[in-house]
C-alpha cells in the first residue's frame, strides 16, 4: 500500500510539471531562461563544491552510480541528480544519504513558479536539484547530463572540479539539425571547461580521433582512456593501469560496456585517492537498476516457472543494442524478448541488432508513456528484420505470450520507462 501510494504520489508530480502552463515538455536547448532563472534565486549553483559532471550518450548513470558508491565507500559524502528516474521522481534528487521527498520537491516547484520564467521540465527538475543541493555541505556533487553538452541545464558550474565523458554515439542525433556523428562529439565536447580535469571514457577509434583534435587547445588536463584498461583473465576482469591492477569480482554486473563503464569510474575514484582497498570492497556490492537487471524475488518472478529467468535492460541506442546482443549470443539457454520503444529512437538499427538472437520476439506499448512506439509498429520493424515477433497488449500480456516450462531467459528491453514500470510490477 505505501509503494503504491508513493507511486501515485510521483505520476501525481510528474503530471503536475507536464500539464504546468509555464513549463513546456519540449526539449529546447537553450542556457538563457535557467541562468536568468538562478540569478534570480540568489545563484545557488555557485554554492556547489567539487562538481563532476557527467555526459555523454550511453553510460552515465552507471559511471555516476559507481563513483558515488566509491566516494560513499570512503566514509565522504555526495549529492546527485540522474536523469531519467525508473520508479519514482524522488530518484533524480540524491541529498547526501536520503532522497528528496514528494513534499520537497513540491516546495521547490512553487519556489521556481514564483520566478514565472518559461521553462522546460528538464530545466525545472535541474533547478529542484540545484535548489536543495545547495543548502548541503557535501565533499562532492554528480550531476548527470540529460542530452548534448552545450546547452544542457546542467552546464551552468563556472569552475567543476571534473567533466566526465562516456561513449558518444548516435543516440541524440535527432535533437541537431544537421544529424551526424562528428556534430554530437561537436556538442558534448567541443563546449568543456577549461581548466578542469576531463575524463573520456572508452570510445571508437573515430570517435576518439575527433575528441583529440576538438580538446587540442583545451587547457584542462585531459585522462584519455588509454591509460587504463579492461583485462580479461580466465572469466574474470581487472581494471589495470601503469600503477596497479584491481579485481572486477562482481556477479551482477553482465556486459562489457557496463565493465567499461565501472572502469571509468576506478580511475577518477583513484584520482580522488579512494584507495585500491575501498574499491575492491564496493565492487561486488554494485546493482545497475534497470541495466542488465535479472530480477531475483519479485511478484514477477513467482509467476515465472522455475525454469525461467528474467532480465530488464533499458538500453536504446544501437550502441546499447551491439552491447545487449554481444551479451546474450554466448548464453545457452534460449532467448525471448520483449521490446518497447519510445518514440524518436532509431527502432529499425536497434533491432537489427537481435538478429538469430531471439527465438521469440514480443512488442509492447509502454504504459502510461505518450511516446510510445505501438506494439504494432515495433512488431511490423521486427518482421521486417527477418525476426519471430508478435504484438501484445501490455507486459502481462506479453510475459502469457512467452511463459512455459521450457528452459530460458526473457529479455525486456528497449526503454527505461518500461523497465521502470515493470520494477513497479515485480
Amino acid at each position: 500500500l505505501r509503494m503504491s501510494h508513493l507511486m501515485s504520489q510521483s505520476i501525481n508530480l510528474y503530471n503536475q510539471l507536464a500539464k504546468h502552463k509555464l513549463f513546456n515538455k519540449t526539449i529546447n536547448f537553450d542556457l538563457k531562461r535557467i541562468t536568468l532563472a538562478l540569478k534570480l534565486l540568489g545563484s545557488p549553483e555557485k554554492k556547489l563544491n567539487n562538481v563532476i559532471s557527467i555526459l555523454g550518450e550511453s553510460g552515465k548513470y552507471t559511471t555516476l552510480f559507481s563513483l558515488k558508491s566509491f566516494i560513499e565507500a570512503n566514509n565522504q559524502t555526495v549529492s546527485a541528480y540522474i536523469s531519467p528516474s525508473l520508479q519514482d521522481i524522488r530518484e533524480r534528487f540524491y541529498m547526501r544519504n536520503r532522497y528528496l521527498t514528494h513534499e520537497e520537491i513540491k516546495d521547490a516547484i512553487k519556489q521556481i513558479e514564483k520566478l514565472k520564467i518559461p521553462l522546460t521540465i528538464f530545466e525545472v527538475l535541474t533547478l529542484i536539484y540545484i535548489l536543495n543541493a545547495s543548502k548541503l555541505n557535501v565533499d562532492y556533487h554528480l550531476t548527470e547530463c540529460g542530452a548534448l553538452w552545450e546547452k544542457d541545464s546542467v552546464n551552468v558550474f563556472d569552475f567543476p572540479l571534473a567533466q566526465v565523458v562516456t561513449n558518444i554515439n548516435l543516440q541524440h542525433k535527432n535533437f541537431l539539425k544537421k544529424k551526424t556523428l562528428d556534430g554530437i562529439i561537436h556538442q558534448d565536447v567541443g563546449f568543456l571547461s577549461n581548466f578542469t580535469k576531463i575524463y573520456i571514457g572508452k570510445q571508437t577509434p573515430y570517435v576518439l580521433k575527433r575528441i583529440k583534435k576538438l580538446l587540442k587547445k583545451n587547457k584542462s588536463k585531459v585522462i584519455y582512456p588509454n591509460e587504463w584498461n579492461l583485462v580479461k583473465k580466465n572469466k574474470t576482469y581487472y581494471y589495470q593501469d601503469q600503477n596497479l591492477k584491481i579485481r572486477i569480482n562482481t556477479k551482477n554486473i553482465h556486459s562489457k560496456g557496463l565493465l567499461e563503464n565501472l572502469g571509468h569510474a576506478i580511475k577518477i575514484a583513484l584520482d580522488l585517492k579512494i584507495s585500491k582497498k575501498i574499491i575492491e570492497k564496493t565492487i561486488p556490492k554494485l546493482i545497475f537498476v534497470g541495466r542488465f537487471q535479472y530480477l531475483k524475488k519479485g511478484k514477477i518472478k513467482n509467476k515465472l516457472y522455475k525454469n525461467e529467468k528474467v532480465m530488464i535492460d533499458g538500453g536504446h541506442a544501437t550502441a546499447d543494442a551491439k552491447n545487449l546482443a554481444n551479451y546474450l549470443k554466448p548464453i545457452k539457454l534460449p532467448n525471448y524478448g520483449i521490446w518497447a520503444m519510445t518514440k524518436n529512437k532509431e527502432p529499425d538499427l536497434f533491432i537489427k541488432e537481435f538478429r538469430n538472437i531471439f527465438h521469440k520476439l514480443v512488442t509492447m506499448p509502454i504504459e502510461n508513456e505518450n511516446s510510445s512506439v505501438s506494439a504494432n509498429e515495433l512488431n511490423k520493424i521486427a518482421i521486417k528484420n527477418k525476426i519471430n515477433s508478435e504484438v501484445s497488449n501490455n507486459f502481462i500480456d506479453a510475459l502469457k505470450k512467452i511463459s512455459s516450462k521450457e528452459k530460458k531467459l526473457i529479455v525486456c528491453f528497449g526503454s527505461l520507462y518500461n523497465c521502470g514500470n515493470i520494477l513497479n510490477k515485480n
